[in-house]
């Protein structure tokens, strides 16, 4: 229903934020460790969203990258794992990593995520291994890299400009090239699209 929300980082209570975009609040559940790489409370952000929604329960998941979002919906496609515990292993293991861990078989470090036992863990990477072994590991990681060298405030900036240039007709990994690489403080997004636009024009 919500690909993502962006607003106002409102405040954290525990492992929810609240997100106010246009006067309505939007309670988000967010493990400690990822609310620590959206920003600070006060801050402009955008958050990816997962709206899970069962018969006893309705919830939206959140989360700093698009990557660590794609990654939680196909840990739910695991039998026997459930919303807290993917969003568990996402906030543990980057995209990179966690793709890493599956590929090589390597149980151990699946298991170093609190309340994910053994046989969940094989099971991870029985179901995904073959889902994962076209993953490209080293993009995630260059995107993870280019993204901390930008301050959170300057990171919806950055979104635009990318969505942008998307639209234009660019790949989503040239346009992420092109947009951190163009990105200043203080530059406004229009010119940021110019800049990128020359960028990838070369």
């Amino acid at each position: 229903m919500y690909a993502y929300i962006k607003g106002i980082f409102e405040s954290a209570r525990g492992e929810n934020i609240i997100v106010e975009n246009n006067g309505i609040g939007y309670k988000i559940y967010m493990p400690l460790l990822l609310q620590g790489r959206i920003g600070h409370v006060g801050d402009q952000v955008c958050v990816y969203t997962y709206h899970y929604v069962r018969e006893d329960a309705i919830a939206l998941y959140g989360f700093p990258e698009p990557e660590d979002q794609d990654m939680f919906e196909l840990l739910l496609t695991v039998s026997g794992i459930g919303p807290k515990i993917a969003i568990s292993v996402v906030e543990v293991l980057r995209p990179a990593e966690l793709a890493m861990a599956v590929i090589s078989g390597d149980v151990k470090k699946l298991c170093t995520v609190k309340g994910l036992g053994k046989k969940s863990a094989e099971r991870i990477v029985l179901e995904l291994k073959d889902k994962l072994k076209n993953f490209d590991v080293g993009d995630v990681a260059e995107k993870a890299e280019m993204a901390s060298s930008v301050p959170s405030a300057g990171k919806s900036e950055v979104e635009d400009c990318i969505s942008a240039l998307v639209v234009l007709g660019y790949p989503a990994s040239e346009a992420s090239r092109a947009a951190f690489g163009v990105y200043e403080e203080g530059k406004s997004v229009e010119k940021m699209i110019r800049e990128a636009l020359q960028k990838l024009a070369k």
